[in-house]
């Protein structure tokens, strides 16, 4: 019986599995053409598979396995990675920054300009926290989102009765609490266009309680702060109505933006 000499050359299958797979993990590290690897990677390892069973040189199928295995890892994560950026790039909370509003006293004749200039350690990092609860930013602060700016132009704790006159059909506040007026400015400052809905002002009691202007029934008096579209530069005016315990020392809490991060106002 004739003995088959041993292969010397790989089986053509072979070769096939692993041009596939060279080509189908340069693919899978290109995070724009994935979904090409990921079709090519899974021929390449069947192609390989089946090459172990023909006659010929081993060397071409078992690097084709090998690609084929360690392209779908990679693949994996590069595809891991673009979607964790997109999603921190759509969701993640945007840079949002403060500027208060310009001093009305200017400084006297023969005062230090060095010693404005210089200001004491405590004040840098209160300075730091400016938009805290525990250190909020006064009246006429800008609040700078990605693509709003806000100015909470001033805050009436009890305008219950100007509320009250601006719609018959408002209903009374709950026992115990005032309607606040919070007259705000709202400037889109991003791409296209934007809604003034997209910013989010809210009352903080004391306490820690968070109340929003839907809490209640109440149509404060024009202007309106509500569904304006606006585009780059774009600026509207209104107000908000809030029902606010009676006599509580809350904060005025602005998100300028969707996904942006909270400052809070003080209301004197």
């Amino acid at each position: 019986m004739a003995v088959e000499p041993p292969a010397t050359k790989p089986h053509p299958l072979g070769w096939v599995a692993l041009a596939v797979a060279v080509v189908g993990f340069v693919f899978a590290c290109i995070p724009g053409a994935l979904i090409v690897g990921w079709v090519l990677l899974p021929i390449a390892f069947v192609l390989a598979i089946v090459g172990f069973f023909l006659r010929g040189k081993k060397w071409p199928v078992i690097t084709a396995l090998v690609l084929s295995v360690v392209g779908t890892v990679v693949g994996f994560v590069v595809f891991l990675t673009v979607v964790s950026d997109s999603v921190d790039e759509a969701f993640g909370d945007s840079d949002v920054t403060v500027s208060p509003p310009d001093s009305e006293e200017p400084a006297a004749d023969g005062e230090s300009t060095e010693s404005a200039e210089a200001p004491e350690p405590e004040q840098e990092e209160a300075a730091d926290d400016a938009g805290s609860r525990e250190n909020p930013v006064p009246l006429g602060t800008v609040v700078s989102g990605d693509d709003f700016d806000v100015t909470i132009n001033s805050v009436q704790l009890d305008a219950t009765d100007a509320v009250m006159a601006a719609n018959q059909f408002n209903e009374a506040p709950p026992e115990g609490s005032t309607y606040a007026l919070v007259n705000a400015t709202i400037t889109y400052t991003g791409e296209e266009s934007g809604f003034a809905l997209e910013v989010t002002i809210d009352y903080v009691t004391s306490t820690g309680e968070v109340l929003a202007s839907y809490d209640s029934f109440a149509v404060p008096p024009e202007p309106e702060l509500g569904l304006d579209e606006l585009y780059n530069g774009g600026t509207t005016t209104g107000n908000v109505v809030i029902a606010v315990p009676a006599g509580d020392a809350g904060l005025i809490r602005v998100t300028p933006g969707l996904f942006a991060d909270e400052v809070f106002v003080a209301t004197q």
